[in-house]
């Protein structure tokens, strides 16, 4: 079976799409955790392949500081892709984001879901306010 591509987008609480970025999923029964990983992996491999001054993805890179432009890196450096998937899955189980599959919001890294290219994706940041 060929990998299925999968549009998945990063939302505000109030619904607006502020970035989008399509992935490549091995089995259309698959996990909230291969989701998550397939997206970082794909962020990492873009930002590695141009290396520009500011990663622009789901989780902070270490030694990085965040912007409004995204995560600027101390040094145009490339990012270690599985750092920043181990990062995305703990922010995930912290709360950090939520995944909405078809609007319906993923509870555990280990939940199944049944994707195809219609399927829904989306990725709400949980945004920190500054001085809270």
């Amino acid at each position: 079976m060929a990998a299925i591509s999968i549009s998945i987008k990063d939302k505000t609480f109030g619904g607006n799409i502020i970035n989008e970025i399509t992935v490549s999923l091995e089995r259309e029964l698959t996990t909230v955790k291969d989701i998550i990983e397939a997206r970082v992996y794909a962020e990492v491999e873009m930002h590695n392949s141009k290396l520009p001054e500011y990663f622009k993805g789901l989780v902070q890179p270490t030694d990085a500081e965040r912007t409004l432009n995204g995560y600027k890196l101390k040094g145009i450096r490339k990012v270690d892709p599985e750092q920043q998937v181990f990062i995305a899955l703990n922010a995930f189980q912290r709360n950090g984001f939520f995944v909405l599959i078809d609007n319906q919001q993923a509870t555990t890294l280990e939940q199944e879901v049944l994707v195809n290219p219609q399927t829904s994706i989306s990725f709400i940041k949980i945004t920190q306010l500054v001085g809270g």
